[in-house]
C-alpha cells in the first residue's frame, strides 16, 4: 500500500476515535423509558432518611433543552407531589385536584374543592390507599383526601404554604402571612413553634432538622431549626422559636425561594430565581449546617431553566425524576437526575 494513502488512513481512524470520544463525554444521560415496563411496581413514597450524608457529585446543570414535557389536562396546576408513579396538582381555575400519569400525562379528575394549593404532601393511609394533605391558600385550611373523601381538618391557618411531617401526628406548616410555622395534628390541633419568619413558602424536614424557605429575604433564602428545641405543648410558658438568628442561616443569597425537598439522595432541592428565570440548586443540609451556612456561589445549580419564576411543584420520585412547572401554566416538566 502506498505511504500516502497510509496516513490518510490512519488520520481519518485518529479523527473518528477523537469524534466518538467527544460524543460520549458530550452525551446527556439518557432519560428512562416512558413506556411502562411489564411486571415493574414503583413502591409508595417512604421518607428520605435523616441521617443520609453524600457528598455532591459534579453534576453539569441542566437546561430547558434537557427537560422533557408532559402535557396533563391541567389549566392552571399550582403545587404536585410525585406518589407511586402518578402526579397530583391542584387546578386554581376549576378548584379540581387531577391525578396525572407520571410517564404518559394521562390525565384524570380525583377529586373537587381545593381552591389554590402550593404544595401536597402524599403518604400511605392507616386503612390501606394513600391520603392527599394539602394546605389551601385561599380558604386558610388544611384538608385530608382518602378515597375520594374530603375532610378539613382545620379552618385557623392564614396563608398556609408548605407542610410536612414531623412526627407520625403532626405536620409543620408554614402560614406566610403569618410570618410563622405551626405544628398541625391530625385532629387539628394548632400550636406555634417558629416566629419571626419572612413570607415563608416551601419546607422540609429529616429526623433532626426542619427547613423553612423565606421567599421575602435573600440573607434568610433558607433556614434549619432544630427539632428537638421546638416549644414543649405541656408546658404552656414554652414559647415558639423567635427566627432570625445568624447561626440559623442553612442558604443565603437566593432571591424568591419557593419549593423546597429532600431527595432520595439526602440532598436539600430548592426552587428560586435568577432574574426572569426559574433554577433548581440543592445543597448537603448537614455540610451548610457544619460550615455556619452556605452562601449562594456554594449551592450547585441543577437545572437553569427558561420558565418564568416563581417556579411550583417542585418534587422527586424514588428513582430520582424531577418535576417543576411554573405557577399556573399548564405545561410540566421533568428531568432525570443522577441515581444515589
Amino acid at each position: 500500500m502506498p505511504t500516502a494513502v497510509k496516513i490518510i488512513i490512519t488520520l481519518s481512524l485518529i479523527t473518528i476515535t477523537t469524534t466518538a470520544a467527544a460524543a460520549q463525554l458530550n452525551t446527556p444521560t439518557p432519560a428512562p423509558s416512558k413506556t411502562p415496563q411489564p411486571n415493574s411496581t414503583i413502591q409508595p413514597t417512604p421518607s428520605p432518611l435523616a441521617d443520609t450524608t453524600s457528598e455532591i457529585s459534579t453534576l453539569k446543570p441542566f437546561t430547558q433543552t434537557d427537560l422533557s414535557i408532559i402535557t396533563g389536562n391541567t389549566q392552571r396546576p399550582n403545587g404536585m407531589v410525585w406518589y407511586n408513579n402518578k402526579l397530583y396538582t391542584v387546578c386554581t381555575g376549576d378548584w379540581t385536584v387531577y391525578e396525572i400519569d407520571a410517564e404518559t400525562g394521562e390525565t384524570a379528575q380525583y377529586i373537587y374543592g381545593i381552591r389554590n394549593a402550593h404544595t401536597i404532601y402524599a403518604a400511605p393511609a392507616e386503612n390501606g390507599g394513600f391520603d392527599l394533605w394539602i394546605p389551601d391558600f385561599q380558604t386558610n385550611t388544611l384538608t385530608r383526601i382518602t378515597r375520594g373523601i374530603t375532610e378539613t381538618i382545620t379552618t385557623s391557618l392564614n396563608g398556609p404554604w408548605g407542610i410536612t411531617p414531623i412526627n407520625e401526628s403532626e405536620f409543620a406548616v408554614t402560614n406566610l402571612k403569618d410570618n410563622n410555622v405551626v405544628l398541625v395534628s391530625k385532629t387539628g390541633t394548632i400550636r406555634e413553634i417558629i416566629s419571626n419568619l419572612r413570607s415563608p413558602t416551601g419546607t422540609a424536614a429529616d429526623n433532626d432538622y426542619l427547613y423553612v424557605a423565606n421567599t421575602g429575604s435573600a440573607r434568610r433564602a433558607i433556614e434549619w431549626f432544630s427539632i428537638s428545641d421546638f416549644p414543649d405543648p405541656a408546658q404552656d410558658d414554652d414559647l415558639p422559636i423567635e427566627a432570625d438568628k445568624e447561626g440559623n442561616i442553612l442558604v443565603s443569597g437566593l432571591q424568591n425561594t419557593t419549593s423546597i425537598t429532600l431527595g432520595y439522595d439526602g440532598l436539600l432541592y430548592f426552587a428560586y430565581s435568577l432574574g426572569t428565570r426559574g433554577v433548581i440548586g440543592r445543597v448537603d443540609p448537614q455540610q451548610c449546617i457544619e460550615s455556619g451556612g452556605c452562601t449562594n456561589d456554594q449551592i450547585e445549580t441543577v437545572v437553569f431553566t427558561e420558565l418564568p419564576v416563581p417556579l411550583a411543584g417542585l418534587t422527586i420520585s424514588t428513582d430520582m425524576r424531577l418535576y417543576i412547572h411554573s405557577m399556573f401554566s399548564p405545561d410540566l416538566y421533568w428531568v432525570q437526575l443522577p441515581s444515589p
